[in-house]
């Protein structure tokens, strides 16, 4: 190998073998860390093997994050010492690599959150969300919106939440359409107090998907009338009640500036 001699190698050639920098092994000689034991006649660094092996050693507790300083007094230690932080640096990295696999696994599950919509069975769907639940929906759903940001927000918050928070969440939602249709059957007219606030909380059921802005609640609420799907799930609650859902949104979004006919969702 070029660099190499009879007495040892050179600091290029030790440096290429190791994959570290010349000004690397220049420095660790300095410090004392790993000093060459031969020189040529004209004053250069040589490393013997026994030199190659330590900078070895070195590359292996750097890998470790241990700092240089404790790395010298490792590999001068007493065996019954150097062992036993070797054991201490193992457990370390035992727990770096827990914490990557946790990392690894949590990416994993928002991958799949990403292309899925939920991480849910499709017996777990119809046992949370009800019977007339259509597993099928959810990949409907993924491919009108996967290229949305509000898409991307409802894989985050679903790669985290469990079966029970599923539960809870549709829980609230199915409570609250029953209030919304029992106000609808009484008349609350859109704009009052009473309706508004419905507004206010129909909105905050959404966010617990992804981020609704009033303009963006506006928009849903276009597709209540307008989409056939949407439009029999609430006729269903009540009939007519898709109708005044979005009377009562559109109301609300004017109380706080918005203009219900110029709305968009972005």
């Amino acid at each position: 190998m070029a660099g190499d001699t009879a007495e040892g190698r050179t600091v290029g050639a030790v440096a290429a073998l190791v994959g570290v920098t010349i000004r690397t092994l220049h420095h660790w000689d300095e410090i004392g860390l790993v000093c060459p034991s031969d020189r040529t006649p004209g004053g250069y660094r040589l490393y013997t093997p026994e030199d190659v092996t330590r900078i070895h050693r070195v590359l292996i507790y750097r890998e470790l994050d241990v700092p240089l300083t404790d790395i010298a007094a490792l590999l001068d230690a007493p065996a019954s010492d150097a062992t036993a932080s070797l054991r201490r640096q193992r457990e370390q990295l035992r727990a770096r690599m827990a914490h990557l696999q946790s990392m690894s696994d949590a990416l994993d599950r928002l991958i799949e959150a990403r292309q899925s919509g939920l991480l849910l069975s499709a017996e777990e769907q119809v046992a949370i969300f009800g019977a007339e639940w259509q597993p099928g929906w959810v990949s409907d759903a993924h491919s009108r919106w996967a290229e949305t940001p509000q898409w991307a927000q409802y894989a985050e918050r679903s790669a985290d939440r469990t079966p029970a928070e599923w539960r809870e969440i549709t829980d609230a939602v199915n409570a609250l359409n029953a209030e919304l249709a029992e106000a609808f059957r009484r008349g609350v007219p859109p704009g009052t107090a009473e309706a508004d606030a419905l507004a206010e909380r129909h909105r905050a059921s959404i966010g617990q998907y992804f981020d609704c802005t009033h303009a963006m609640q506006v928009c849903i609420a276009r597709m209540y009338v307008d989409d056939s799907g949407y439009a029999d799930f609430y006729n269903a609650l009540a009939p007519g009640l898709n109708i005044w859902l979005r009377r009562i949104i559109d109301a609300n979004a004017r109380a706080h500036g918005v203009d219900p006919d110029t709305a968009a969702s972005s």
